[in-house]
């Protein structure tokens, strides 16, 4: 083989192997979120209903083959010029677990993410408003980032509804009309896990 042609294969063959090397060991990436599939506004429905709560199920993952080590969930609701954040995370599918630490990889990770107000004392109700649902998340060692933010409207009819016990809020995406179908329901009581009924009976 030309000695030129060789060396151009071996130069060639050193890029794309410290490129892999690069995305594989050293690259960090950072943290993502897909749209989630159903939003949910109204009371908790375990043994502490009538606490606002947030809920929605998405997908998390990595841009990274490294994973992210992701330490904190949060999500703020913002409406005219007021807000209010929703800051005690809860996440998962049949076993409910307190949000405190959770590694995601680079194929991502569902579930469903439960957010409850502060114990602060201050008191929340959702209203006919537009509202402006933010997420986000933060990493090991890194501030809160922004993971996406979705523009949701409460008519007054569905914010009288939200004023019976035990009935809440569902936003449906639709992938034809790209946008959320709102509808409200009521749930059956539901048991909270032991640390979410520590947290209600010391309010």
């Amino acid at each position: 083989m030309n000695p030129e042609v060789s060396l151009i294969v071996a130069v060639i063959a050193l890029v794309i192997s410290a490129l892999t090397g690069w995305l594989t060991l050293v690259r960090r990436g950072t943290i993502r979120m897909t749209r989630p599939t159903v939003i949910y506004f109204g009371p908790d429905s375990g043994e502490g209903r009538g606490i606002p709560k947030v809920y929605f199920r998405a997908l998390l993952y990595s841009t990274s083959k490294r994973g992210q080590l992701l330490e904190s969930m949060y999500v703020k609701l913002s409406w005219g010029e007021s807000s209010q954040n929703f800051n005690v995370w809860v996440y998962g599918d049949k076993q409910l677990e307190r949000g405190s630490g959770l590694f995601v990889p680079e194929t991502g990770f569902v579930a469903n993410h439960h957010f409850l107000i502060p114990r602060d004392g201050s008191k929340f109700e959702f209203c006919d408003t537009t509202y402006r649902l933010d997420v986000y998340a933060s990493l090991v060692g890194k501030r809160a980032k922004l993971l996406c933010t979705i523009m949701l409207e409460i008519s007054r009819e569905n914010a009288l509804a939200l004023k019976t016990p035990d009935v809440g809020l569902y936003f449906d995406w639709g992938a034809d009309s790209a946008r959320y179908h709102p509808h409200v329901k009521a749930h059956p009581k539901q048991e909270l896990p032991d640390f979410l009924r520590q947290l209600v009976e010391r309010k």
